[in-house]
């Protein structure tokens, strides 16, 4: 393994074993935080040692029980800035570099719930899967960046990469009937910034991909628009109650549901 990995083999022992003593009553009492953070030391320099080792699993992994710990700690933008893994960008390990990335962002979007963070690494993390024409690992990464940005009601850049990724999805037999679930989220961003934006959209989709003409989403799309038209916000309703008793709608969807209703109860009714 070399000198530099062995010593990462011992930097993380003597990180384990800092932490099983903190774990006694008289411990958490009398110096266990010093001791927690003693183990992030010594997990960092397990990490750097194998970094020079070039084992870049193990420094990795290593960076990641520091930054779990760091959470424990509530040190979160320490947190944060211990998984930055830029050296596998450098070595061309982007596969390696990617799943890293996907690491710190899960830990963003459930542990600190910042979306801003949470989209830039797993942004980050789809960059590096293009980079080794991982084209699936890097649409599931780009769907998660779909999420979040409509999440942060950026809904153009969100569409745009829902559009993106059932482009991608139609030229595969396999994968050509996803398409439909990334259209009609796209059409859902569109409908949150103007109904015609939506009403285009459904129709290049059409165009597209003829097969989401006669999908339960896209007819669904329609009657929104439908309502959104006619400023029936308790038809609107009406329509997705219908619809969520046949096919569940997740949060994202109610989410992005709710405000569309709230731009239509906002509107002055020209009746």
């Amino acid at each position: 393994m070399g000198d530099q990995g062995q010593k990462g083999v011992q930097f993380l022992e003597e990180a384990q074993k800092k932490l099983k003593n903190t774990q006694g009553f008289l411990s958490s009492i009398f110096g266990g935080g010093s001791r927690i953070d003693e183990a992030i030391d010594l997990y960092v320099r397990a990490a750097n040692s194998f970094k020079m080792a070039k084992k870049w699993a193990e420094a990795g992994n290593a960076f990641i029980e520091a930054a779990q710990l760091h959470l424990k700690q509530n040190n979160k933008h320490d947190a944060g800035n211990f998984k930055t893994i830029e050296l596998y960008q450098d070595m061309g390990r982007f596969t390696t570099a990617a799943k890293h990335h996907i690491s710190i962002a899960e830990i963003y979007e459930s542990e600190l719930v910042d979306f801003e963070k949470t989209v830039l690494h797993y942004q980050t993390a789809a960059d590096y899967y293009q980079g080794e024409e991982s084209k699936v690992s890097a649409n599931r990464c780009l769907l998660k960046v779909a999420q979040f940005s409509a999440l942060k009601a950026d809904f153009q850049k969100s569409a745009e990469i829902y559009e993106q990724v059932a482009g991608t999805c139609i030229e595969s037999p396999l994968l050509k009937y996803s398409a439909k679930e990334h259209y009609f989220r796209a059409a859902l961003c569109h409908m949150c910034v103007d109904v015609l934006n939506a009403e285009n959209a459904v129709k290049k989709y059409q165009d597209s991909f003829p097969h989401f003409t006669e999908s339960r989403e896209c007819k669904f799309l329609q009657t929104l628009i439908n309502k959104i038209e006619e400023n029936d916000a308790e038809g609107f309703t009406q329509a997705i109650q219908d619809y969520d008793s046949i096919s569940p709608l997740d949060s994202w969807f109610t989410n992005l549901l709710l405000r569309i209703k709230q731009n239509i109860e906002s509107e002055p009714d020209l009746k």
